[in-house]
């Protein structure tokens, strides 16, 4: 069975949709647990949570990377699925993933890890696009972002030592460091596009591989997440 793990802040507008996509799952078995990591919510994200029934964690440090961190901590599963507030998984998700898992287990090496395609919740040519180019950078680079999900086990989640405790790039950084490339999955993760609608594609789409590449050089996740806010406000 799986452990949900979803970091939330303020995150009240986009939880039903995420949740609404577990319920299969959930009422099927796949899920024995979602753990909701807070991170402060002001609105009413924690009282929709307790209302799910899912399990609450106000986290002493804020950010994603320690959030996802303190939710992993708390998982009792072998298997964890980390997803963002914002994500809707495609309906059969579950049928996908629980193969995955069952062919994993009968391995004799390190389990792999896997991530969902790409998707927004947009209409219209540029998330097309973005989807494409998405995908390209996963084949060419197996190189996923946290927007995917990430399904790991707990073998392979300890052997590469976890999420960071960083503001911003902890989803590159923990696969990096996997053992072998991500399994991109058949089933869609469908992310809200608002903040794409909000700065528009071209500026949202740049900034994000300006912060990547300055990840690589080697510019600390804390001067890349000034940088990351300066310029989304």
């Amino acid at each position: 069975m799986l452990s949900i793990i979803i970091p939330t802040l303020n995150s009240a507008k986009e939880l039903p949709a995420t949740f609404a996509s577990l319920m299969p799952a959930l009422l099927e078995g796949a899920i024995s647990e979602v753990i909701i990591v807070d991170g402060g919510s002001t609105d009413d994200t924690l009282k929709m949570a307790d209302e799910s029934g899912a399990n609450i964690i106000v986290a002493e440090t804020k950010g994603r990377g320690p959030q996802l961190s303190t939710g992993a901590n708390a998982a009792k599963n072998e298997w964890m699925l980390f997803l963002h507030s914002d994500t809707e998984l495609e309906d059969g998700w579950h049928l996908e993933v629980m193969k995955f898992i069952k062919s994993e287990d009968n391995k004799t090496v390190t389990p792999n890890a896997a991530a969902f395609k790409f998707s927004l919740k947009d209409k219209g040519l540029a998330p097309k696009i973005l989807a494409k180019m998405v995908a390209l950078r996963c084949a060419l680079f197996s190189l996923p972002y946290g927007d995917q999900g990430l399904l790991i086990s707990r073998q392979t989640y300890d052997a590469c030592g976890g999420y960071p405790h960083f503001p911003i790039m902890e989803d590159t950084d923990i696969i990096r460091r996997l053992p072998s490339p991500v399994k991109i999955l058949q089933s869609r993760a469908f992310t809200s596009a608002e903040k794409y609608q909000k700065e528009g594609y071209l500026k949202r789409s740049t900034r994000n591989l300006y912060c990547l590449a300055a990840y690589y050089r080697g510019l600390p996740p804390e001067k890349i997440y000034q940088i990351y806010t300066k310029s989304s406000t």
